[in-house]
């Protein structure tokens, strides 16, 4: 089946993606295989990495591509594949899967959205620092350690107490 996928080179990105087995706590007990895979894709296909949000079974991220450049799909595929073979082959796979040699780690598909202008990015991205808060794993936003928001903070861009007060539900479609 061919997804239709925005295509814009060189443009910004939200994306949603899930572990397969929903329950699991895999991301954060394995961050540092994520974040491996992630910087070996990157510096073989650089890309821009916005604002990113690692929970237990899913994760958030904004990035803006090269110019000229539009193939995040790829990236997605090699960042999936990197951290899986970091992974031992324990998960459950569907027959579908094992007939095509797939792991089972992560679902499929993704969620993307293309950034249309500086109100979505804002709230996007004020999406991916609150959703730890959102699904309950803490109480204030500053204290998700797997999350962007400690570099908008040491950057000066946003204050520690970013997020206390925010209501819990920011309006959108985030692929959840």
């Amino acid at each position: 089946m061919r997804y239709r996928r925005a295509d814009v080179k060189g443009g910004t990105y939200f994306f949603t993606v899930n572990l397969a087995e929903r329950h699991c706590r895999l991301l954060v007990e394995k961050v540092d295989a994520l974040r491996n895979a992630i910087r070996v894709v990157k510096q073989r296909h650089p890309f821009y990495i916005d604002a990113f949000v690692v929970l237990p079974d899913h994760l958030h991220a904004i990035w803006t591509l090269p110019e000229g450049d539009s193939d995040f799909a790829m990236r997605w595929l090699l960042t999936k594949a990197g951290f899986s073979r970091q992974m031992p082959m324990v998960e459950r796979r569907s027959a579908s899967r094992k007939g095509k040699g797939e792991r089972g780690i992560w679902q499929r598909r993704y969620w993307e959205h293309l950034i249309r202008d500086m109100g979505d990015y804002q709230r996007h991205v004020d999406y991916i620092h609150y959703n730890p808060v959102k699904h309950g794993y803490v109480e204030h936003a500053v204290k998700w350690p797997y999350s962007s928001l400690h570099r908008y903070i040491s950057f000066g861009l946003l204050g520690s107490d970013w997020g206390v007060g925010m209501a819990s539900d920011i309006e959108g479609g985030y692929g959840e």
